[in-house]
């Protein structure tokens, strides 16, 4: 494992544990070369997965591009990081055991809003006022009112 402050090549691990969640594994390593350390993060990956975005392009699945898209959405929120990073690997795991190698933008964000909803409703709102382009006060009324709604039903 390449040092992230020098560079070096080579790095003892010094303590190995799963997460809270059981997900992954954390390292605590050391770098032979500086002394320095960091910790690294070891997880199970089922198999590659292309994201196809609604311009038709591809790219690769990136785990901590959807760990940033819903941090944003939930900073400042009173949610626990573990209830977050559960969210984030149960999306990836459904994504990857789907049986499908290329997976549609729109249904990630879908999976998203379905996590967030029965998370935090002031995330879930501020994730769809990204996800749904919200462009005007009247959009956020309208999408809020729906999540009051939703909320109000026993």
């Amino acid at each position: 494992m390449r040092c992230p402050f020098c560079g070096h090549e080579d790095s003892q691990v010094k303590d190995s544990r799963p997460t809270e969640d059981g997900a992954a594994i954390r390292r605590r390593r050391q770098c032979e070369g500086c002394a320095a350390r960091f910790t690294t993060f070891e997880r199970i990956q089922l198999r590659d997965l292309v994201v196809l975005k609604s311009d038709d392009r591809r790219e690769p699945f990136d785990r901590e591009k959807l760990m940033r898209s819903i941090a944003v959405a939930t900073r400042k929120r009173p949610i626990d990081p573990v209830r977050i990073e559960k969210l984030v690997s149960g999306i990836q795991r459904q994504l990857e055991t789907s049986g499908d190698p290329e997976i549609r933008a729109e249904q990630i964000g879908q999976m998203v809003m379905e996590g967030l909803k029965g998370l935090d409703s002031v995330a879930y709102i501020r994730f769809a006022s990204v996800y749904k382009d919200f462009t005007e006060a009247k959009d956020f009324e309208e999408f809020a009112g729906s999540v009051s709604e939703i909320g109000a039903k026993p």
